[in-house]
């Protein structure tokens, strides 16, 4: 396939086939207790949201920024509220009724495939087939050793990470009951080594935090390593994370049409939706 029909299929996506969809993840980090974390939850999807994320970590990343789309952590990491994500997913089943839900990402390296997958099903028929699952190899070494894991090395959680994606896959084809839909894989990260080979053969939504140029030679190279797999990149549907409606316009036109953003709450006043509002006021008059 050469370039311009590359460059075609990205549009075609945008343009023909996929809804713009707005993600959000809120962090229970900082919350003052569970129950304001859910009234969060339920005001996301009283908002529209499409998608509403948590995350899979023991305690809170702290971030110094991002470089070549890889979290950058600051030199403290201090402990602070925060809840188990797969646990509090089943909760989401019961209180939302027409977001999907998930973790942005699932640790693979410290969850046991088989039950993960089991894990995934189940919530999947809490929410009436709602959930996604957000996959990737682990990067946080504070959630490993504090809980007893061994964090090892890039290769071996990576190595791992290959072998517990067709672990994930072949168990969930073998549950009775099966899944209520075919769960949608979500896999995150964007290095060209180990992580876009493993959306190009399993993921069904890739999110990623590059910046524009960088998206556009990433994107390219899944589709290209889709082909090789036997798959069209086309149906991978690409999500990238909000930096204004100033840039939005290049990421739809290089193929992206998922947005999300983070809300974290701040001790005093809580969560603030105001970006959110911004962003799903800017989807519907796309719609």
């Amino acid at each position: 396939m050469t370039s311009a029909q590359l460059n075609i299929q990205h549009i075609e996506r945008t343009t023909m086939t996929r809804p713009i969809r707005i993600g959000v993840q809120i962090g229970p980090d900082d919350a003052p207790d569970y129950a304001s974390w859910r009234t969060a939850i339920r005001h996301a999807e009283d908002l529209g949201t499409d998608l509403i994320f948590g995350y899979d970590h023991f305690h809170k990343p702290t971030l110094g920024g991002f470089e070549d789309g890889q979290p950058v952590l600051a030199e403290v990491q201090p402990d602070v509220t925060n809840f188990e994500g797969w646990t509090a997913l089943a909760s989401w089943g019961e209180i939302t009724h027409r977001a999907e839900i998930g973790l942005l990402v699932t640790g693979i390296g410290y969850r046991n495939p088989d039950l993960l997958a089991d894990m995934a099903r189940t919530v999947d028929h809490i929410s009436g087939g709602r959930l996604i699952l957000g996959l990737g190899a682990g990067w946080y070494e504070k959630d490993y050793t504090t809980y007893g894991y061994d964090f090892g090395t890039w290769k071996s959680r990576f190595d791992l990470f290959d072998e517990n994606l067709q672990r994930i896959e072949n168990r969930l084809a073998k549950l009775i009951p099966p899944p209520v839909r075919k769960i949608p894989i979500l896999l995150g990260g964007s290095g060209a080594k180990r992580t876009l080979p493993a959306v190009a053969r399993h993921a069904d939504i890739w999110h990623n935090f590059l910046d524009i140029e960088e998206f556009k030679k990433a994107s390219k190279l899944v589709d290209e390593l889709a082909e090789q797999a036997g798959r069209s990149g086309g149906d991978i549907e690409r999500s990238v994370s909000w930096r204004g409606a100033d840039s939005v316009d290049a990421y739809l036109e290089a193929g992206a049409t998922t947005f999300t953003t983070e809300i974290h709450p701040d001790p005093v006043s809580g969560f603030d939706f105001t970006i959110l509002e911004e962003m799903l006021a800017w989807r519907d008059r796309q719609r």
